[in-house]
């Protein structure tokens, strides 16, 4: 089975194209999710972190301060890996072929070197932005923060196998998916070409 990651800033449209995929019967795993999962209150989880970090990361409510954490380690990430692993042997006990992960965070985390490719989905600058401000109901300057915070378009680019342009309407961006899943169901392997990278 063949694992492959979907990854993209805020605001480009990376979980409509899950969404598709999942609607196709691809199993796809939310990275993201699981990350969240790992730190809600009775996550065993929290209680391990305790110990190493200290027990004021969580409030009396069992609720952890996530930034109080970030601020002394990466920590959870062993148990994030630990559940989409687990998620992914499930997959391929059910037969599955190709497997996909949608997280903001790969590039960059031990989990990038299990993937077999990584589709990157992008969006004009002001497109995103204009997207966070409808989703999230906040004011452009704040989007624009939130975007100008995470991890450089180029840098993505550099590690990504195909490229999403999604700047049109979700139709388009359905006909470019179908374009990867038809190269990668093809080729029967997910490897990086040596050649640029494609971008659709």
């Amino acid at each position: 089975m063949k694992v492959v990651g979907i990854t993209g800033r805020s605001g480009c449209g990376k979980s409509s194209a899950t969404n598709f995929l999942r609607e196709k019967g691809y199993p796809c795993i939310d990275a993201d999710l699981v990350a969240r999962e790992v730190l809600l209150p009775g996550s065993p989880c929290i209680a391990q972190l305790q110990q190493v970090f200290g027990a004021d990361i969580a409030d009396e409510n069992g609720t952890v301060r996530r930034r109080l954490l970030a601020d002394r380690a990466f920590a959870t990430q062993p148990e994030i890996l630990r559940r989409i692993d687990a998620a992914l042997d499930e997959a391929r006990r059910g037969g599955a072929d190709l497997a996909f992960v949608d997280g903001a965070v790969i590039v960059g985390t031990p989990f990038e070197a299990r993937c077999d490719a990584l589709i990157l989905v992008t969006a004009p600058y002001e497109t995103s932005v204009a997207r966070i401000c409808a989703r999230d109901g906040i004011a452009p300057e704040m989007a624009r923060r939130r975007l100008d915070a995470q991890t450089p378009l180029e840098t993505l680019r550099a590690a990504a196998t195909a490229e999403l342009v999604n700047d049109s309407t979700p139709d388009a961006l359905r006909e470019k998916l179908r374009s990867v899943l038809n190269g990668l169901e093809k080729e029967g392997t997910c490897q990086k070409p040596k050649s640029e990278k494609e971008a659709f």
